[in-house]
């Protein structure tokens, strides 16, 4: 019976690099997370699901092989991932250690929205050397000495879903901002070197605009910076999301991941890049089935050896299963594949979708996989209960929940922009 440790050699990456067409340093690279979730990951994900606490021994490890750096530019020393590369890799992670994946995002997004998709973004020969510059700073902090990111989000309210502006303020000052204001469901929270914060900026009586969003890296031991509150959720228990309290924070200017005004051109231009959250839960969707092939050929490390895969009903359920995996799959890989600036209105549409599709399909195949196995595979000393958990939060998850997909998708497809009924 293979054990945890074992899991690299018989695992077949969730996408087969000859099918997908994969160029070869992708093929390399999912199959380097693949092994790091299987050997790393795997065998640690149950205990920081049970006692909710952070992985940051994981972290660590990921420093060691690179994978911190994943998407810093090779120039700068990383692996220089481009964002489909990046997706493929975070989904192999995820179906070992979906909280882990979940947390790597946050940190790898300060790098992928200062490296790849900064790059793709016009800026003026200004604001690009002054962004590059500053992004060096980042980036060694990161490959060098294995500073971890985080990027705080959520207030509690609209602005989260793009709709109004950040109630977490900049004021300027001499050399930098003071801050104020609070994120909550903060993941790495009081794990993270550097919280990378979306803001607002907003002098003395200028009005609190969404153009004037600025995104910041803040020390996690700047004066003023706290974390308060409880954590013990449903699921991805492991991100340790509390919430972060900023009181008079001074943040040095220098520490701008990007340029002013540059974080709402993205936003508006790059809608893909709110898309990252979906590979933790496409590993788990690919967890679920997983577990459900090989607990039927009674081949399910800590379990007894007993097949139940010759029951027409079970092979009816994996039928489905695979079914509903392959279509999911199908959706994701394509919008993965051709995010990029200014999409058409097709490929938006079809981010949408599978955002929704990605999130609502990987608890339901937790279902199926639960109702197919039996009573047994609830136990918590099985994974699959931490996948049904960790899985049923996806569609709850801004800036693209489930509800916003669906309200989006209906709204862009009846109305051109500028649209409107008398």
């Amino acid at each position: 019976m293979p054990s945890a440790l074992d899991l690299q050699a018989c695992d077949a990456p969730i996408f087969e690099p000859a099918s997908f067409r994969l160029a070869a340093d992708e093929a390399a690279l999912i199959d380097k997370a693949r092994s790091f979730g299987a050997r790393v990951l795997a065998p640690r994900a149950a205990q920081h699901d049970r006692d909710a606490t952070f992985p940051i021994e994981n972290f660590r490890d990921m420093h060691q092989e690179g994978l911190l750096g994943i998407c810093v530019p090779r120039g700068d020393g990383g692996a220089g991932a481009s964002f489909r590369s990046y997706c493929l890799a975070a989904a192999e992670l995820g179906r070992y250690c979906g909280a882990t994946a979940l947390s790597w995002n946050m940190h790898v997004c300060s790098t992928l929205w200062t490296g790849a998709l900064a790059d793709d973004l016009d800026m003026t020969a200004h604001e690009r050397a002054v962004h590059n510059a500053r992004r060096k700073q980042h980036y060694q902090r990161i490959v060098r000495d294995g500073a971890v990111y985080s990027q705080p989000f959520s207030e509690g309210g609209a602005a989260a879903a793009g709709l109004v502006a950040f109630g977490t303020e900049a004021k300027p000052v001499a050399g930098g901002f003071i801050i104020n204001g609070k994120k909550i469901f903060a993941s790495l929270s009081g794990a993270a070197d550097y919280y990378g914060i979306l803001c607002t900026e907003r002098g003395e009586g200028e009005t609190a605009s969404r153009r004037n969003t600025i995104y910041l890296a803040i020390p996690a031991n700047a004066p003023g910076v706290s974390v308060t509150g409880d954590w013990d959720p449903l699921g991805m228990r492991a991100t340790v999301s509390r919430t972060l309290l900023f009181k008079d924070a001074f943040v040095s200017e220098d520490e701008m991941l990007m340029p002013r005004g540059v974080y709402y051109r993205a936003a508006t231009s790059w809608p893909h890049m709110f898309l990252t959250l979906s590979p933790a839960y496409m590993g788990l969707a690919q967890a679920a089935y997983d577990f459900t092939v090989s607990y039927l050929r009674g081949e399910l490390p800590g379990t007894p050896p007993v097949k139940r895969r010759m029951y027409p009903t079970k092979q009816i359920a994996v039928a489905e299963m695979r079914i509903m995996l392959e279509q999911t799959k199908a959706l994701w890989f394509q919008a993965i594949s051709e995010a990029r600036a200014n999409p058409s209105k097709a490929q938006v549409l079809r981010a949408y979708a599978t955002q929704f599709t990605v999130m609502e399909n990987a608890n339901a195949l937790a279902v199926k996989a639960i109702r197919t196995c039996g009573g047994q595979a609830m136990l918590k000393g099985l994974a699959l209960e931490r996948i049904y958990r960790d899985s049923r939060c996806g569609s709850l998850m801004l800036p693209w929940t489930a509800e916003i997909c669906l309200d989006r998708l209906g709204r862009e497809t009846l109305y051109e922009p500028g649209e409107k009924d008398e």
